[in-house]
Order: C-alpha cells, then structure tokens, then sequence
C-alpha cells in the first residue's frame, strides 16, 4: 500500500474516533504539499468542517495529531490556517531508496492477460504525400502514449488506419500518369513518399492554372471548379478504382507501395512502430454496407442527389453526409467501418484516436453515429486531441509543397546536434563512427523531447536549435545528466572505490538528498496521472525537474570524494536511482539515454 493510500486509511480512522462520523478513503483531500511550504503531504481541512464543527486550526491540529501516533512514517506536521502539511521521517524516505535500486521497473505496473486492452491509433497517414512535422508530432504522441498505458497495467495494441483511397490519392495518379513520364524512386533516386508527394503538388499547380484561365473567361471561383476538367478527371478515376478497374488499380498498388516504402524509412528513424496496420481501402466498404443497413432501419436518409445522410439535430448538432450521391464513402463512414472491424478483431476496452484538434467535430460525431448504429463502446472512444505544430517560419500546405518533411527535419537535427556539440566540444576524443551514432540520439532526444514537454492541447512552436540546448528544459540536458550519472560511476570504480548499492537506514538526510529522495519517491504518481490524463508532457516534465534537482545535488554534495564511507554510499545509491528514473521516464517518451556524452 503506496503512502497516500496509508495516510488517507488514518485520517478516516481520525475522523471516525475524533468527530464519529464515517467518511469515503476516496473523498479525503489529500494533495503533495506546495513547494513553497515545508512537508510532503497536505489535507487540505476545509471539506471536513462541517464534521468536525470546529475551527480550521483546531479541526487540523486534532487530526494531525492522530496522524502523528497512527503513523510512525510521519515525522511531523504543521498547520497553516485550514492546510495540514505532513512530514515524512529520513527512514521512511531511505525505504523508498531501497524499494527503488531493487526494482528497475519502479513506478510502473506490470500488464497480464486479464489487464484491460487500450488500443491507440496514431499516425494516420494519406499515401499522397510523406510525413511531414504534423504527423511528427502525432507519431510521438501516439507512441509516447502506448508506453504509459503499458506502464500503467493495460495491455496496449498500436494501430494505425493509412488513408489510402480517395479523391487524394486519384490526384497524385492522375498527375503521374499525365506528366510523370514514367519516373520511379528508382530511376530519380528520390524516395517513393516524397516521389507521390510531388506529384500531388504537380496536381495542385495545374488546377490552379486551369481554374485562373476559366475565371479569367468570367467564370466565378465556384463556376470554375464545377467545370474544371481535370477534377473531373480525378473523380472519374475515382469511380473507376471503386469499380475494381485492373489498370486504375494497378497504378494504385504500385504508387501505394513506392510510400510505404518511404513511411516504413521514416518510421523506422523515429523509432516509432505499429502492432496492426489497417487500410481504407479495406474499410470502407465495411463502413458502406453499415450505412446501407441505418438507411433501413431508420437512421439515415437519403436525399434527392441520392447522398446520405445523417441527422444529428437531437444531438444539438446539424447533418453529416455519410455517402456522396455517386455512392462513394467520405472520411465518417471509413472510420465506422474501421471501428467495426477493431472491434471484431480485439476485445478492446478503450479506443484511443490521436488526431489533431481540427478533427474535434468528426469524433463528436463519430461517437454519436456508432451509439445509434449499436455499438455500446461508441460514446466511450477517446479522441486525444493535440494542438498544431508550427515552425518559426509559420503554418505549412501539403498541396503548396511548403511542408517540412519529417525526413528532412530529422536530418537537419542530426546536423544542428553534431555543430552544437562541435562548438560544445562535447564529444572530443570520440571516434568518428561512435559521434554520429551520439548525435543521431542527440538529435531525436531534442525533437522529441521537445515535443512531448508541451501540453499536448496547444499549438506549438518548435525551434530546432532551441530543443538542442545542453543547459535548458531540453532532452540533450536530461541525457547529458544520465551521462554524467553514468560518469559517477566510472570515478568511483578508478579509484577503487565499493559501488555496490546499500542504504544505513540510521542515516540521517541533508536536505538535498531529502529532496532528491521526495522527487524519485512521486514518479509512480506522475505515471499514474499522465495514464489518466493522456499527457506525455507530465513525464517530461517530471524527468526535467528531476535531472534539475540531481544537478544541483551533484554540485553541491561530494559523491567520489565523500570520505564518509556511510554517506558516500548513500549518495551513490541515491545517485543510481536518478539515473535509473531518469532512463525509464525517457523510455516514455521513445527516448534512448547514451552512457557517455
């Protein structure tokens, strides 16, 4: 039993034998105490006034005082008006020290076959283009997530649904097959994502063109896009791809594996992976067939243009068309039909999509719509919704070809990491193989870190040399402090020093180990909050302000050079759970410490 749970169990016992009165263990307020205040632990007395019927002050006093006798893990306590703070003794502390070092997996629990199943959606490409920063930081989300709901005993299956058919993807086909003169990945040595991507921005160009020479004709924007050939073109291979036509499908196939090939590169250089692949183009029809049954049973209508339709006014919303009137699906009914089929393939407990915040709407209505068509895990699905990522630069157009790939950005990165770390001289006296494989976990710490420390429901800005600064809130600093705890290591074995990890329960504590202690001591807790809040940032957060405090610690308290073989043991421990905190809330976040930097 953790020592919230032990410190809530005696102040219900206290207000039972103070006030006799019963009271919820769920309903104590209990909080970590403020740093600006001394203590570990607050109740915060207020709610329990009208049980005790006493003043503030009094009321925590009395109960504090219980606490005190009840508990021999409380040292002491203080009462600030209606805020009782609790102190936890050394020896309690240097217990958690113990339960640490003798548990590398301290702070997560462990899944078995009857943990609930969370299956996440992340990455949720189009194969029109290549990934770009946006999807970046949904991949880093997605897999950020899949780790914390492991860590907090679920049993997670990482799924992706690739957009592979629509009006899209015709696009970049019809632009290939007009002007793409037979090129390949192969004979332009470009990779096949970025290959199609081109082709969909070739698209864009040429209807432009075509749509200004119509409005030029006096023909408004509207009037022009009616009339535009070769929309009218991309549509009708549409039709003929839906219609199983061997050459329009042959085409498909061929372009769609020239991307996946270039995803499954990008994927692979994000360390990011999948358990189950879905593809629209299996589930739309899925999806269709559900539509189909609604309109019979009632659920939807079809209008005059034979388009359906559903309407979701009881729901204080307005229609959504489910089927256009040539009879092709749009985006809801592939997510119904994709939804259905998970369902039928895992017994999933909670449905995770994460998709940016301009989807907020669809999922609403996503939601609604599997209710009605029967689905009881319909109101239930999350859709984590993330923020906008931009450059500095500003906001970024896949059809303008103004995106920035995330191959390119990755690149870059690896080189911002290698000039910094020149400047640096960080990685003097290394061989040329082993730099570049440093500045390649250099750079992903930077991109990724950087990404998952924002609260994951605003829009961000993301600078790449900002993310690889050596001293800020950055992933270089939280590897270069794992590093350094790693380089404690080695001096102490130089000098012949014993490293094995062993505590002097009698030991009494400064400050600074104190407080290096209270902060390993939460990382169960912030595992457990960000699982229930889907907040990778609180991971981040927490292994900053921890590689902060060790900082600090390390230039203020003698380690190798501690003569005090008591103490200087304790601090090699304590020094070891840093840094085995610090790897396990990166690997959170997808994020490799190197033992040397």
């Amino acid at each position: 039993m953790g020592i919230e749970q032990q410190i809530k169990e005696a102040v219900v016992r206290a207000i039972k034998e103070l006030y006799g009165a019963d009271f919820e263990v769920s309903n104590v307020p209990l909080e970590l105490t403020r740093k600006d205040q001394s203590g570990d632990f607050t109740v915060v007395v207020f709610p329990l006034l009208r049980i005790s019927r006493k003043k503030p002050e009094d009321t925590a006093n009395e109960i504090g005082g219980f606490l005190k006798k009840e508990l021999l893990s409380i040292a002491s306590y203080e009462v600030i008006k209606g805020f009782l703070n609790l102190s936890l003794s050394h020896s309690y502390w240097l217990q958690v020290l113990e339960q640490v070092v003798a548990d590398e997996n301290y702070g997560f629990t462990k899944a078995d076959e009857n943990s609930p199943l969370m299956m996440i959606e992340y990455s949720s490409p189009n194969t029109n283009k290549p990934l770009h920063l946006g999807h970046i930081r949904n991949n880093l989300l997605g897999y950020s997530l899949s780790r914390i709901g492991a860590a907090t005993g679920q049993q997670v299956v990482k799924t992706n649904i690739v957009n592979d058919r629509g009006i899209h993807i015709c696009k970049s086909m019809l632009a290939w097959k007009k002007w793409g003169e037979g090129q390949t990945p192969e004979s332009t040595g470009k990779k096949g994502d970025h290959l199609v991507g081109d082709f969909y921005v070739k698209f864009d160009q040429e209807f432009k063109k075509e749509l200004n020479a119509l409005m030029e004709k006096g023909l408004s924007k509207e009037e022009a896009e009616k009339e535009s050939k070769l929309m009218q073109e991309a549509r009708e291979m549409l039709l003929a791809w839906e219609a199983d036509d061997k050459e329009v499908v042959d085409l498909w196939k061929t372009m769609n594996d020239w991307v996946y090939k270039g995803f499954d590169e990008t994927y692979k250089a994000l360390g990011v992976d999948f358990d189950k692949i879905y593809y629209e183009s299996q589930t739309y029809t899925v999806g269709r067939d559900m539509v189909l049954q609604g309109i019979e049973k009632g659920l939807f209508h079809r209008r005059e243009d034979n388009s359906v339709w559903a309407d979701l006014s009881e729901n204080g919303l307005d229609e959504k068309i489910l089927l256009r009137s040539d009879g092709t699906s749009v985006y809801m009914t592939q997510d119904i039909g994709t939804a259905k089929m998970r369902f039928e393939d895992y017994k999933i407990n909670k449905m995770v999509y994460v998709v940016g915040n301009e989807q907020d709407y669809h999922f609403k209505v996503l939601s609604i719509l599997l209710d009605r068509l029967g689905f009881e895990w319909g109101k239930d699905l999350v859709h984590f919704s993330y923020g906008m990522v931009e450059l500095p630069e500003g906001k970024m157009k896949s059809r303008e070809g103004t995106v920035v790939d995330a191959d390119d950005l990755v690149a870059g990165m690896i080189d911002t990491a290698r000039d910094m770390s020149k400047e640096l001289g960080k990685l003097d006296g290394y061989s040329d193989e082993e730099a570049e494989r440093i500045y390649r976990t250099i750079a992903l710490a930077a991109l990724k870190y950087f990404i998952l420390k924002v609260d994951p429901r605003k829009n961000m800005t993301f600078d790449p040399r900002e993310s690889i600064d050596f001293n800020g809130n950055t992933g270089p600093f939280i590897q270069y402090t794992y590093a350094r705890v790693q380089s404690v290591f080695r001096k102490a074995g130089e000098k012949g020093i014993n490293t094995s990890l062993k505590v002097d329960a009698g030991l009494e504590l400064t400050d600074k180990e104190a407080g290096l202690l209270k902060v390993i001591g939460n990382f169960p807790n912030i595992v457990k909050d960000a699982g229930a809040v889907y907040s990778p940032a609180l991971i981040a957060n927490y292994v900053y302000d921890l590689a902060k405090e060790f900082n600090q610690f390390y230039h203020e308290s003698p380690i190798v050079f501690e003569e005090d073989t008591a103490k200087r043991s304790l601090r090699l421990t304590l020094s070891h759970a840093v840094g085995q905190t610090i790897k396990q809330g990166m690997w959170l976040m997808g994020i490799d410490v190197p033992e040397r930097m």
